[in-house]
């Protein structure tokens, strides 16, 4: 991470994602010029709000302000993202393994669509969804905050 970018606080990440104080850094961008990385910069840490099996790094943005931001969620093989809406368009792209998602309320594995790596979807806001991962799978979203999710059956939400 370089010095000219700031660090974006755990607080920020627990009030919008639930994201556990863990020491999770992740840099900013807020347009001051390019922004490159790869992979091995990431920092990688515990999302609060979908539990054990998922992993969060931030690329850019505050997810509690009204404004872009851009993420990679990292999905053990198996992980069930549980009915669920955001307040605002997610926009989602597989960078590895396959994403098997649905639009819908209830958890039904066989409706689900695999998407493979390139694999994208884009959903309105307060629409449910929900899907599985097949292997290791990491997806990158984007959108606008402030961000959140909230679980259509509060016993799926980890928070509870």
């Amino acid at each position: 991470m370089t010095d000219k970018t700031a660090i974006l606080t755990a607080a920020a990440l627990a009030l919008v994602l639930g994201v556990a104080s863990s020491g999770l850094q992740a840099e900013p961008y807020h347009g001051d010029g390019h922004l490159l990385g790869t992979p091995e910069d990431l920092s990688w840490g515990p999302v609060g709000s979908m539990g054990d099996g998922a992993e969060i790094a931030i690329i850019e943005g505050n997810l509690s302000e009204e404004a872009p931001f851009t993420i990679r969620i990292r999905l053990e093989d198996g992980y069930e993202i549980r009915p669920h809406v955001h307040p605002a368009y997610e926009r989602v792209t597989v960078l590895d393994g396959t994403l098997h998602f649905a639009h819908g309320e209830s958890f039904d594995p066989d409706a689900t669509q695999a998407l493979p790596v390139g694999g994208y979807a884009i959903m309105s806001p307060g629409d449910p969804m929900f899907g599985y991962a097949d292997g290791e799978t990491v997806i990158q979203l984007h959108g606008t905050g402030p961000w959140g999710i909230e679980y259509l059956d509060p016993q799926d939400d980890p928070r509870n």
